[in-house]
């Protein structure tokens, strides 16, 4: 059996799932991304959410700013949470410096939140209550689910505290009944905690900074790094080296990846079901 993730394969089967269950629907589904400024990664971003959308028969709008103030933009968004045709609104981050992102975020009402990325969508998940979830968190917690990992009683270990990433998936796996050590950079003696873990979650940014000799043998290994160097992408994991090491990989990219996008569009038919009380 193949120890590699196939976040592709899995993502391509919810994409058609959710196709073949809005196809049936007389009124599609709508999104709207919000971006602003020139972020060259955010373009290829809101492309994929593009083209996904368009795949699934979601209606989807793109709406670009190369420069707006933060209350034009909150006025702006406050009429897309008015407009009832509207199911899903997401903010691109990042925003340009200056912008401030929290507040812009949460001028979105938390029913259209399709990123999961308000206070009240973050505080409904931290208490173990039905909320949009963030897109990459959600998504890892589908693969380990694919996968058929046991989750409850595991010793998980995350590498990176962000509120995209690291917070929420911390909280999923407490909630799916895993005892979670979440690391950071002012983490002392990393690589002791990193070897006790049956899965290991590395979301901190850095190219291949998990390392064979931090990872247990027989563990799990989600690699949520993102890293262009020289036109290439590399994960936060040595993947060569650590392959033979591991039960269960996920490869960059390919892995965990297409899974955001996909868990992005599956947030967005659950906002509008609770729009229609469906």
């Amino acid at each position: 059996m193949s120890k590699v993730i196939d976040g592709k394969k899995i993502s391509l089967e919810i994409k058609n799932k959710l196709k073949d269950e809005v196809e049936k629907l007389k009124v599609k589904p709508k999104l709207v991304v919000i971006s602003v400024g020139d972020d060259a990664a955010s373009k290829v971003y809101v492309g994929q959410k593009e083209k996904a959308a368009v795949y699934i028969g979601i209606e989807y709008l793109h709406m670009h700013y190369d420069m707006i103030s933060d209350d034009d933009l909150i006025k702006e968004i406050n009429k897309l949470n008015d407009d009832k045709s509207v199911d899903g609104i997401i903010v691109q981050l990042p925003l340009p410096k200056g912008m401030d992102e929290k507040r812009i975020v949460n001028s979105i009402v938390s029913d259209k939140d399709v990123d999961g990325l308000t206070y009240l969508n973050a505080g409904l998940l931290l208490n173990n209550k039905e909320s949009l979830v963030s897109c990459t968190p959600k998504g890892i917690m589908k693969l380990l689910k694919e996968y058929h990992v046991n989750i409850s009683g595991a010793n998980a270990v995350v590498v990176g505290r962000s509120i995209l990433v690291g917070k929420p998936i911390a909280n999923l796996l407490l909630n799916a009944d895993a005892t979670v050590t979440l690391c950071h950079s002012k983490t002392n003696n990393l690589d002791k905690i990193t070897k006790k873990a049956d899965i290991l979650i590395a979301a901190i940014g850095k190219k291949h900074f998990i390392t064979r000799d931090m990872v247990r043998r027989g563990s799990i290994i989600i690699d949520v790094g993102i890293n262009r160097v020289d036109g290439k992408l590399y994960g936060d994991v040595d993947y060569d080296n650590v392959y033979d090491k591991v039960s269960l990989i996920t490869p960059v990219p390919g892995g965990v990846g297409p899974m955001t996008v996909v868990m992005l569009m599956e947030n967005v038919l659950k906002a509008y079901k609770m729009h229609n009380n469906i």
